[in-house]
């Protein structure tokens, strides 16, 4: 296959870990992990409250439990897809298919836009359950929750990126192979006018195209040795 197919090496190259770090998407996944932790972590640990007046816990967030439910799922669910791309970035120079690459990548820009859109949502749903809600008990857990509305936003801006990046790579491919197909061998095309060029075979022909191909005689053959007789 052609090498640098969308963003990557030819196929079968040894694993490189520094090339690996220094690429932007690799940073943003890396990156979008982070605040992915930061966001259900800080709603598991001091999202939840107790009253002094009641013995079940209630959400943070205008004492809604899908607001909570919500930020913890985007979270673990972000997560684990930054180690899946993370995972995927990792394998991606040994695949040696054009077109299981080309199908990544588009994974790649499809995923990405997604959470960047479900990190937006959180973003507004949990700033305005915060913004309704009521103080809370000895302003205990104000920190992680502003926390985690503020790591949801910045999710939006990392995942957004990693869908641009993801369309550049996409790019980037398309361009190669279209420039592959502009400058491929005219004989290798079946849809030329003219047939390739064959060159002469010294055997028997088997289309029936002329016969078969004699080499001349040629004009210096030595003559027989020995002493002939000469008739008079």
């Amino acid at each position: 296959m052609e090498g640098g197919a969308y963003g990557a090496g030819k196929a079968g190259g040894a694993f490189d870990p520094y090339t690996l770090v220094r690429q932007p998407h690799t940073i943003l996944r890396v990156v979008s992990w982070v605040f992915s932790i930061v966001v259900f972590g800080s709603i598991v640990n001091e999202g939840y409250l107790n009253s002094p007046s009641e013995s079940k816990e209630f959400c943070i967030y205008n004492r809604n439990p899908n607001a909570c439910g919500y930020g913890v799922t985007v979270g673990v669910l972000a997560f684990l897809t930054c180690l899946l791309y993370l995972a995927l970035d990792v394998y991606f120079p040994q695949i040696s298919s054009v077109k299981d690459r080309k199908k990544a990548v588009l994974s790649d820009i499809g995923v990405s836009a997604f959470w960047a859109f479900l990190w937006f949502v959180g973003f507004c749903y949990l700033a305005n359950q915060w913004q309704v809600s009521k103080d809370s008990p000895l302003n205990e857990g104000t920190d992680a929750a502003r926390a985690a509305i503020a790591f949801s936003f910045f999710s939006i801006f990392t995942w957004a990126g990693q869908a641009v990046l993801a369309f550049q790579r996409y790019q980037i491919g398309a361009d190669s192979a279209l420039f592959s197909q502009d400058y491929m061998d005219p004989s290798q095309d079946s849809s030329m006018p003219y047939a390739p060029y064959v060159e002469p075979s010294t055997g028997p022909d088997p289309a029936g195209m002329g016969g078969t191909y004699q080499q001349p005689a040629s004009a210096f053959e030595p003559e027989p040795q020995g002493y002939q007789s000469q008739g008079y």
